[in-house]
């Protein structure tokens, strides 16, 4: 039986835990098993740049934090060492990151992951990783607007320099 030292400092640490997946657009559960320190430093700060927090806590912490959190579906994903990236602004952040590291790492696997309050499984985050960013749907969607608005101008300045070369041929004749 712990201490109550310790069982209290074990309760803080998956209160906190609780707290950043409640305050979490998304997250990322994963296997964390043969990544190399190399590897592993990379990871951690691409995750870092991108504003998302990664942990590798006990399985038993993470599966009361996320059932304290709204998703105690996730339990049934842990097993073995377990992995998990928080991301409170973006919602693809974690998973395109995450994705990219088990598409290099053999061993590094996705287990499933949140969005927005549905869990999703190892299929559902690489399906969300494969989103583009939203800078990139939003520079879409303005292409998309624009376009029809340049077709606008250009037709109305065609329209002013057929005009013109009208003109152009009627004034010579009038002198």
């Amino acid at each position: 039986m712990p201490s109550k030292k310790i069982l209290a400092e074990k309760q803080a640490l998956v209160a906190d835990l609780t707290e950043q997946i409640k305050g979490a657009v998304a997250g990322v559960l994963v296997k964390y098993e043969g990544i190399t320190v190399e590897n592993d430093t990379a990871l951690r700060a691409a995750l870092r740049k991108a504003g998302v927090v990664y942990s590798v806590k006990k399985n038993s912490m993470i599966g009361r934090a996320c059932e304290g959190a709204g998703y105690g579906d996730l339990k049934q994903y842990l097993t073995g060492m377990t992995g998990i990236a928080i991301s409170a602004t973006d919602p693809v952040a974690a998973a395109k990151i995450m994705k990219e590291y088990a598409d290099k790492v053999e061993t590094f696997e996705i287990k499933a992951g949140f969005v927005d309050g549905e869990t999703l499984d190892a299929a559902g985050v690489n399906a969300l990783a494969e989103i583009p960013s939203k800078e990139t749907l939003v520079a879409r969607m303005l292409g998309s607007m624009m376009g029809p608005l340049n077709n606008f101008a250009r037709c109305l300045q065609a329209i002013i320099d057929k005009q013109g070369e009208g003109e152009a041929e009627a004034a010579p004749a009038e002198a």
